[in-house]
């Protein structure tokens, strides 16, 4: 089989038992994943979610920001706050 056929019999409900299977270790009937299936798991994961869902859904997704190109955040300086106090150790 390959990964082409593996993706075409997915779906959605079967890819969510798979990432249950690889965070929490288990198979549903409780039986631990070894190192390879855990792999496999997610590969197959990743490829599914590459092919059938956006960019914002997929595994290990993480918002940006919408910053221009060099724009830089805002720093943020304590000592310009009127609720500024300094702790001082005696």
């Amino acid at each position: 089989m390959n990964i082409e056929q593996m993706l075409a019999v997915l779906d959605p409900e079967i890819v969510a038992r798979l990432k249950t299977a690889v965070e929490i270790g288990k198979w549903p009937n409780g039986v631990a994943l070894t190192t390879e299936q855990r792999q496999i798991c997610m590969q197959a994961v990743y490829a599914w979610e590459m092919k059938n869902l956006p960019e914002t859904e997929r595994s290990g997704y993480i918002d940006r920001g919408t910053k221009e190109e060099d724009e830089h955040c805002d720093s943020h300086d304590p000592k310009q706050d009127e609720e500024f106090k300094p702790i001082r150790f005696v």
